[in-house]
């Protein structure tokens, strides 16, 4: 049974939000009292600020001091590589708040799954989010079914989404129509969530006893806002 005094905890840390990303990182007392869905709501806080313009000081020689012996993150943000998706100023986080794992097409590779599990399991975090985005290259080869050396293999990993999609005439299945390639990147995300839960029993168990919650969104490249997916278990 987890003790009262956490929720109390979470809820007075939750109350910092607005500063929080200004602030020390989270130490591990803090961490243990946070709920994931105290850590959803702080980084979509977060991406309020990043969006209006009003990000926190970054603290960067306090938290390098802070970190250097230690961390404890409160979530791990599955995205893509795309030069465009600054992960940690997209939640208007800082050093040691957030882990962070990319890969073109935000996919389930086994190192991936790995590192969410050490992630969550050894290290605490109590979130993951897998984070898609606006006009997604890899997710437009894949529509394109493009074959190019060991792109060829990452692509294929999301050719499941593009496979899954419906609606669409054949000859609109492609990267020039922007509402399929929008749909089969939302569907990408989707399915990646539902592989985390399928293929990894660690992370399956930790969801189940409420110790971590794994959620799916979209960044949208225009306004920077982030849009969760309604996905469920």
């Amino acid at each position: 049974m987890k003790h009262p005094l956490n929720g109390i905890l979470a809820s007075a840390f939750l109350l910092s939000g607005s500063l929080y990303a200004a602030d020390l990182p989270p130490t591990a007392e803090e961490q243990k009292a946070l709920t994931p869905k105290a850590v959803l709501d702080q980084l979509m806080a977060g991406n309020a600020r990043y969006a209006e313009g009003k990000l926190a000081n970054p603290n960067i020689e306090k938290r390098l001091k802070a970190t250097s012996t230690g961390q404890f993150p409160k979530a791990y943000i599955l995205s893509c590589v795309d030069s465009r998706v600054p992960v940690e100023m997209v939640f208007d986080q800082g050093i040691g708040d957030v882990f962070v794992g990319r890969v073109a097409g935000n996919i389930e590779s086994v190192e991936q799954l790995g590192s969410v599990e050490f992630a969550t399991k050894a290290a605490g975090a109590k979130l993951v989010m897998v984070l898609g985005h606006e006009a997604c290259g890899a997710v437009k080869g894949a529509c394109d079914h493009v074959k190019m050396g060991n792109l060829t293999a990452l692509l294929a990993e999301i050719e499941p989404a593009v496979n899954a999609v419906e609606g669409f005439e054949e000859d609109q299945e492609n990267s020039k129509n922007p509402e399929f390639v929008a749909a089969v990147i939302e569907k990408n995300v989707r399915m990646t969530v539902a592989d985390l839960r399928k293929r990894s029993e660690v992370l399956s168990e930790l969801e189940k006893n409420g110790d971590i919650m794994i959620v799916g969104g979209v960044y949208d490249l225009d306004d920077g806002k982030v849009t969760l997916l309604d996905i469920a278990e």
